[in-house]
């Protein structure tokens, strides 16, 4: 695959709203997946998604409970040294991030997303969790949330086992936290700060993940 051209205009993408038809159809054969709180979504305007990470589907998984937005999610750049799953995840809004490397034309065109009306999912953890809990988040979402003024909506998605197939999911979209709430807008915003903005949103992810499955 050619090398991501992170100056091009931002579009939602007509394969990934052909995609959005198969994905439940998928999601129904491998799992069994409730989705909760969608009411919480923002309609309009731009924002992050965050949430917790388990499984190479999970964008998918949220993303074909969401009906009327298109979410274009980060990933890491090895997923697409693989040209079909780069080209799938491309032609699906996705774009590569170099991890530890503080990849500013990554990072740039995050806070783009945002700043365009568009909605950005991140995994703040920045990898996998290999036993399905939460995790540290890196300070990533908070460099990209800072330099959008972005309003973040934490979500998690749950497992009392693990992702093997069948397996029941809840995904739970809560409140959406406003950017002020981060406190990490003004010019004496430090490291220190912005790692406890990244702390504060997966707290509230964990929130949400420790919910567990709806009744």
């Amino acid at each position: 695959m050619k090398g991501f051209d992170y100056d091009k205009e931002i579009t939602n993408s007509k394969f990934y709203d052909r995609m959005r038809v198969f994905a439940p159809v998928l999601n129904k054969r491998r799992y069994k997946v409730t989705y909760v709180g969608l009411e919480n979504i923002p309609a309009e305007g731009g924002f992050i998604l965050a949430s917790n990470h388990m499984n190479a589907l999970d964008p998918a998984i949220i993303g074909s409970g969401i009906p009327n937005r298109q979410l274009h999610f980060m990933g890491k750049k090895e997923l697409f040294e693989n040209k079909l799953v780069g080209y799938l995840f491309t032609k699906a809004n996705g774009f590569p991030v170099a991890r530890g490397s503080g990849d500013l034309k990554a990072l740039d065109y995050a806070a783009r997303v945002v700043k365009e009306g568009h909605v950005l999912g991140i995994f703040p953890e920045g990898t996998r969790s290999k036993d399905c809990k939460p995790k540290n988040a890196k300070r990533g979402i908070s460099v990209i949330a800072r330099a959008a003024k972005a309003d973040i909506l934490p979500v998690s998605i749950y497992t009392e086992t693990d992702m093997s197939r069948g397996v029941k999911l809840t995904v739970r979209f809560g409140e959406l936290i406003p950017f002020e709430k981060l406190e990490i807008g003004g010019d004496d915003c430090t490291k220190q700060k912005l790692t406890e903005a990244a702390n504060y949103i997966m707290e509230e992810i964990v929130k949400l993940w420790e919910a567990g499955h709806c009744e």
